[in-house]
């Protein structure tokens, strides 16, 4: 089916009702970052989203999305780099630091600039430095494209988050 020939996303035919979506969604297990970005003014922003993922190895690529009415749209928009910080089974306090509304998230965080000052967290299982390469509007989010260019991970257990709680991965027998 070409591009033209695809149904609508919704429709009046076909609604979806966004609470039971977000909880179909959350079926699927994922890993818990903290995004963190600064504007050439100095403006922070950090949050919690697990809406990273991986595209493309050459180049590195990666991605995430945030909801266009996010009070830290603005310092995303304009930040020249973000950095995407994966969070430790350690760190559920943390992830929910990020989480809320506050004054000053970093307020107690121990955290170095990395490139573009973007704030990266120490003490997390992986972070990904990385320039905004591109942005793409998608219904109410924008997906932000980063160039990853530099990274550094460790072996350490990572936080899990499914359907609103989090845990650390299980293997199976």
């Amino acid at each position: 089916m070409s591009p033209q020939q695809q149904p609508p996303v919704a429709s009046e035919e076909h609604h979806i009702d966004p609470r039971d979506f977000r909880q179909a969604l959350g079926c699927f297990g994922t890993g818990v970052t903290i995004i963190t970005a600064v504007t050439e003014d100095g403006r922070r922003a950090g949050l919690t989203a697990n809406s990273f993922a991986s595209v493309s190895l050459n180049p590195p690529l990666v991605l995430w999305s945030l909801v266009v009415h996010s009070p830290s749209m603005s310092i995303f928009q304009e930040a020249s780099h973000f950095a995407i910080n994966v969070l430790g089974s350690h760190q559920a306090a943390l992830a929910l630091q990020f989480a809320r509304p506050s004054e000053d998230k970093f307020a107690n965080v121990d955290w170095i600039p990395g490139l573009g000052g973007a704030p990266v967290i120490s003490d997390t299982v992986a972070h990904f430095q990385c320039r905004t390469a591109d942005r793409y509007y998608g219904g109410d989010h924008v997906i932000f494209l980063g160039a990853v260019e530099s990274y550094a991970y460790s072996q350490r257990e990572p936080l899990m988050c499914s359907r609103g709680t989090f845990g650390i991965f299980a293997t199976t027998p």
